[in-house]
């Protein structure tokens, strides 16, 4: 405290001696002059500013510096131990069998539809099973003079067949009945005086077979496998016409070194009376082939030597090569394949009315095999990565005895009474003439899914025929194609729409005697529509409609015989 008030007193003792000196300096006189040579003017400099942003960039850098430290030991866990339970082996649970069921349906044209199909339960041992089958149509259609002729149909089909199962083969048998019935309802138009009751146009034909076949089973590739069979069909046409077969196949492979070696054997007899064809057919067939294959490639060679006996006095003897090669270009995705074999078709009288019906009953007999004695083949194939396969192939065959049909008619200078010596035909029945032929065909086929829904498939053929008799091979396309859409959900809703095309096809017309007249008449390209769905209101209860023939132009099947036009069906299926 007595520092702070001596530093105060010496502070306050030099401002008055301060103010004590000046106060002596201006008694003293001291005077002081100014002299101004310009009047003051007060300016201020201009100021320089200075902009800039501020630097983003962080320049303190942070260095991580870990360390660590892991001490290991052993870590011991405590277990004990069980036994484990045996494990059982259980079959996939299988589904409900539901062994029959039933299918009726009803269109227009009276068009009645009835299909039963009858099988056992699930064994073991055997199975044994029933189907029938009706379809049928009873309207009338116009032909192209505004007369209504009746154009109906009935296709019977029943079977009865059994399977005994061994521990490596399978013994089959099955006894059926197949009924067909036409009639010949078209007819050349320009004969205004013709006509002919419906008994008249009646074409019936049956066909009854049994068959019993024993074939091995073996699920090791490199056992001996067989395939042993006979056959016995009835066919008949007409009281006076009627054909007895009988018939042997033996097949037989085993391995060898890689190799599958085998062969087939074949013989069908054939009696028709004694007013068509005293002597019996046969045909016999020898087929050994060698066959091997691998991931990668494949091949088969071998051969077919075949002796036909047909109307002919002596028999002819046929060989057809049989070779073919594959390989995989892609797996699975890209395959070629070439091949040169040959074949002889056998032409029935029941293979013969599936394909023309109107045929003269007393030829029906009388045809000879259709000998293809060359046909080279190739093409690629394999998975499209859409949900299917794709097929792209081109052959060329040489044919010998091609069965060419023609409408025939009767000179009416012929015609002596209404049922004379000879009958008249207004191109109502047909005749056929078997000769050499060459063809092209270019084929193709895909199928695949467009959504998880939608399926598709469609197919188109390509032909091209050289004759050596014939201008045009009669009533057959240049073309042919059809495409298949399919709607599924869930399998609860199903539908379908298909479309199928032809091209243009040249017909023929002739008398009844070889040098007379013939005609030639064109049939247009022909366009196709139809449409089906099935509702499925249980697993045994479904309800299904189709639409059938819907087109722009009105369809000939044969010269003079058009078909029946819009086709509307329904019906419902039960399983029991």
């Amino acid at each position: 405290m007595t520092k702070k008030i001596i530093t105060l007193l010496l502070f306050i003792s030099v401002l008055l001696i301060n103010a004590y000196s000046q106060d002596n300096k201006q008694d003293k006189g001291l005077k002081r002059v100014v002299t101004l040579y310009n009047p003051y003017k007060p300016s201020l400099s201009d100021a320089k500013k200075m902009s800039f942003l501020p630097d983003m960039t962080d320049t303190l850098k942070i260095k991580h510096s870990f360390k660590y430290d892991i001490t290991a030991e052993p870590f011991m866990p405590v277990y004990n131990i069980s036994p484990l339970k045996a494990a059982a082996l259980l079959p996939d649970p299988l589904q409900k069998l539901y062994k029959s069921y039933i299918n009726i349906g009803l269109g227009n044209y009276f068009t009645p539809l009835a299909e039963i199909s009858i099988t056992s339960d699930r064994s073991k041992s055997g199975a044994i099973g029933l189907y029938g089958r009706h379809f049928s149509s009873n309207g009338d259609i116009a032909l192209q003079n505004g007369r209504n002729v009746f154009d109906g149909f009935m296709d019977n089909d029943a079977a009865l067949f059994g399977r005994k199962f061994f521990s490596k083969a399978i013994l089959e048998s099955s006894v059926s009945y197949t009924g067909r019935t036409r009639y010949a309802y078209g007819y050349d138009t320009s004969y205004a005086d013709f006509s002919s009751a419906k008994k008249d146009m009646k074409m019936a034909y049956s066909n009854i077979g049994a068959k019993v076949s024993l074939h091995s089973t073996s699920a090791d590739s490199t056992d001996f496998s067989y395939d042993v069979g006979i056959r016995y069909n009835y066919f008949q046409g007409t009281s006076d016409f009627y054909r007895h077969n009988a018939g042997i196949s033996v097949r037989i492979s085993k391995e060898y070194m890689g190799f599958k070696i085998g062969s087939g054997f074949s013989y069908d007899y054939y009696r028709l009376p004694d007013t068509i064809l005293p002597k019996p057919e046969y045909i016999a067939t020898l087929s050994p082939f060698v066959t091997k294959r691998t991931g990668q490639w494949d091949f088969r060679a071998g051969f077919q030597a075949v002796i036909d006996k047909n109307m002919n006095s002596s028999a002819d003897f046929h060989f057809y090569p049989d070779l073919r090669l594959g390989f995989s270009v892609v797996p699975s995705y890209v395959n070629f394949y070439a091949g040169l074999s040959g074949k002889l078709e056998r032409n029935d009288p029941l293979k013969i009315i599936g394909e023309n019906p109107y045929l003269l009953p007393s030829i029906l007999f009388t045809l000879p095999n259709t000998d293809h004695a060359l046909i080279f083949s190739a093409g690629v194939n394999g998975n499209d990565a859409i949900g299917g396969d794709y097929l792209f192939s081109a052959s060329y065959s040489l044919i010998n005895n091609l069965l060419l049909y023609s409408n025939i008619i009767t000179p009416k200078s012929l015609i002596i009474t209404p049922g004379g010596p000879l009958k008249p035909y207004m191109g109502n029945h047909f005749l056929a003439t078997a000769g050499d032929a060459e063809l092209l065909n270019i084929h193709g086929e895909m199928s695949g899914t467009v959504t998880e829904k939608i399926s598709f498939k469609w197919d188109a053929n390509i032909y091209k025929y050289s004759l050596s008799e014939s201008g045009h091979p009669w009533n057959k396309p240049a073309w042919d194609a059809g495409v298949e859409l399919k709607y599924n959900l869930r399998n609860k809703i199903l539908a379908g729409a298909g479309l199928t095309a032809i091209g243009k096809r040249w017909q023929q017309e002739r008398e009844a005697d070889p040098l007379g007249i013939k005609s030639q008449l064109e049939a247009p390209a022909h366009v196709n529509l139809n449409f089906n769905a099935e509702y499925r209101y249980s697993k045994v209860l479904s309800f299904w409609a189709k639409i059938n023939n819907i087109s722009p132009n009105r369809y000939y099947e044969w010269a003079y015989y058009p078909t029946q036009g819009l086709l509307l069906m329904a019906g419902f299926t039960y399983s029991l």
